[in-house]
């Protein structure tokens, strides 16, 4: 499994907009058959930081991800919605094994 975390910093004007993309990719995102787990995760303490919790279940799921149109569709509807260039760190997963999710 590969796990990507992406840290977003959301414009307060721009959150339910930017929610609501969010969403929808997560849900298409979904659909592929290289995604395990897709979660979109706002702090409860800074309204504007947002968390997209990635699971792939290998590194061509990740390529193929960015591929899709509707990743891309986000990735330039949100652009101008982020108050800074968003994070993205990779992770391996150890525990709880893949089969488990």
């Amino acid at each position: 499994m590969v796990i990507v975390l992406v840290t977003v910093q959301v414009r307060l004007q721009s959150i339910e907009a930017f929610r609501a993309e969010t969403v929808e990719n997560a849900r298409q995102s979904l659909l592929e058959p290289g995604v395990a787990r897709f979660d979109v995760i706002q702090s409860r303490e800074d309204p504007v930081k947002f968390l997209l919790l990635e699971a792939y279940r290998d590194s061509a799921a990740v390529d193929a991800h960015k591929q899709t149109m509707h990743y891309q569709r986000w990735r330039d509807a949100v652009e101008l919605m982020m108050a800074a260039p968003r994070k993205r760190e990779v992770f391996t997963e150890i525990f709880p094994d893949a089969e488990d999710w």
